[in-house]
C-alpha cells in the first residue's frame, strides 16, 4: 500500500515580545514555560504512529522559534528524526533577526533544518516600530548573511504591504534590497488588523492610519510585477519563488494534502477531519502530563465528502496556476466544470475567472476580488 503524504507543523508559541498586528497564541517572555511545553511536545510526537505515512515537510513556526535555546529545537528533531527518515525532507524553521546566533543557526542545520524563513516585514526601521518589531533592517542583513555563510541556500523573507504610513516608495525599497539579497523564496502578505491587537487600538486612536484600499491594491501589482521582473514566480496569492522553490510545507496544504501539527494550537488535517489542540498552554502540558492527550484535540470539522470538494476548490484558486482539472478528476472522480457549471459560468461572466483545458484560475481582475470567488465555495 502506498503511503499517504504528510507535512509536520510544530508550534512554538513562546516569543520576546508580542508584535502590533499578531493575533496567534504566543505568550511574551514566559521562560518558565518553555522546559515543560518542550517536554510535553516531545512526548506529544512519541505517541503518534507515523508508518503510514511518507512525511514531505516539517515547519517549526511560532510565535518566534529562534528565541528559543537551540537545543530545544535539536530535542524535537532528535525525536522525529528517531521515527521518521529525513531524506529529501523540506524542514523549515522560522526566524526573527534579533534572536539568532551564529551558534543557533549552526545547531539547526546540524539537527537538519534546510531552510530559513526570515520574519523582516519591511527594511524601513520606521515601519518596524511602529507594528512592534524588536529589529531592525540592519539585524535583519546581518542574519540574512549569518544563514548564508553558515551554508543555507534555501532562504526565505517574510514581508508585508499595507502597513500604516507604509509609501509605495517604502515598498519599492523594501523590495529592492531585498531582491539584491537574491533569496530563493519571498512572501508578501497584505496586513490583516485582528481585533482586540495593539494595532487595532492604535488605529482606533487615530494614532496610525491605514492606506486606501486602492493604495494597497496598486502596492499588491507593483510587488507582482517587480518580483515576476527579476524572475520570481507567482505561484500563490502571497508567495514567490525561483524556479523550483516553492515552499513545499505551503503547497501542500493549498493542494488539500493532509498534515499533523503538534504543540499548543496546533492545527491538523488527516482523514477529511480538521482538529486543532487546546489554546491554553498550562492545559496542554498537563493533559500531556498525565496521560491525557487526547483531552488536548478539538474537532473543528469533520468533511462531507461536498466540503472537500468545495475546499479542494477554495484553495486552487489561491494558487495562479488555478485549479487542477486533472487532479479534482482523480481525486473525486467528478468534472469540476459540470459539477459547478453554474457557479463557474456566472464567475466567468463576472470577470472573475477563466477556463482552460487543465485548469480553472483566478482573472486579474479575480486576484483583486479573490474573496468574492472563494465566498462561492465556502
Amino acid at each position: 500500500m502506498d503511503k499517504k503524504e504528510l507535512g509536520i507543523y510544530i508550534h512554538i508559541p513562546f516569543c520576546k515580545q508580542k508584535c502590533y498586528y499578531c493575533d496567534f497564541i504566543s505568550y511574551a517572555n514566559q521562560c518558565e514555560e518553555i522546559s515543560p511545553y518542550i517536554e510535553a511536545l516531545v512526548k506529544e510526537i512519541e505517541s503518534f504512529d507515523f508508518s503510514n505515512y511518507q512525511v514531505t515537510s516539517i515547519y517549526i513556526g511560532g510565535g518566534t522559534p529562534s528565541y528559543l535555546e537551540s537545543q530545544s529545537i535539536q530535542q524535537i528533531l532528535a525525536k522525529l528524526q528517531a521515527k521518521i527518515d529525513f531524506k529529501e525532507v523540506e524542514i523549515t524553521i522560522e526566524v526573527n533577526p534579533g534572536t539568532v546566533t551564529e551558534e543557533k543557526l549552526k545547531d539547526y542545520k546540524e539537527a537538519g533544518i534546510n531552510r530559513i524563513s526570515i520574519g523582516l516585514q519591511s527594511t524601513e526601521d520606521r515601519l518596524l516600530k511602529q507594528m512592534g518589531r524588536i529589529h531592525t533592517y540592519e539585524d535583519f542583513s546581518d542574519t540574512y548573511h549569518l544563514a548564508q555563510e553558515i551554508g543555507f541556500q534555501n532562504i526565505n523573507v517574510d514581508l508585508m504591504l499595507g502597513l500604516p504610513n507604509q509609501t509605495i516608495e517604502d515598498l519599492k525599497r523594501s523590495l529592492t534590497k531585498v531582491v539584491n539579497l537574491n533569496p530563493n523564496h519571498i512572501s508578501i502578505y497584505s496586513l490583516i488588523v485582528e481585533e482586540k491587537t495593539k494595532m487595532a487600538k492604535l488605529l482606533e486612536e487615530g494614532k496610525l492610519v491605514l492606506p486606501e484600499e486602492e493604495q494597497e491594491r496598486r502596492m499588491y501589482w507593483y510587488v507582482k510585477d517587480f518580483l515576476e521582473l527579476k524572475g520570481y514566480e507567482h505561484y500563490e496569492i502571497s508567495n514567490f519563488a525561483k524556479k523550483g522553490k516553492e515552499s513545499k510545507h505551503n503547497s501542500n496544504c493549498w493542494n488539500q494534502e493532509e498534515y499533523i501539527g503538534f504543540g499548543v494550537a496546533a492545527h491538523s488535517y488527516l482523514n477529511r477531519i480538521r482538529f486543532r489542540n487546546l489554546s491554553n498552554i498550562k492545559k496542554y502540558i498537563q493533559n500531556i502530563q498525565t496521560n491525557q492527550p487526547r483531552k488536548n484535540i478539538k474537532i473543528e470539522e469533520e468533511q462531507t465528502l461536498e466540503e472537500q470538494k468545495n475546499e479542494f476548490m477554495m484553495l486552487g484558486f489561491r494558487k495562479l496556476e488555478g485549479v487542477n482539472i486533472a487532479k479534482f478528476k482523480e481525486k473525486f472522480v467528478d468534472n469540476p466544470i459540470f459539477l459547478y457549471r453554474n457557479k463557474l459560468n456566472q464567475l466567468a461572466k463576472d470577470g472573475l475567472i477563466e477556463i482552460d483545458l487543465n485548469y480553472i484560475r483566478l482573472t486579474k481582475k479575480g486576484l483583486d476580488l479573490a474573496n468574492l470567488v472563494f465566498e462561492e465555495f465556502i
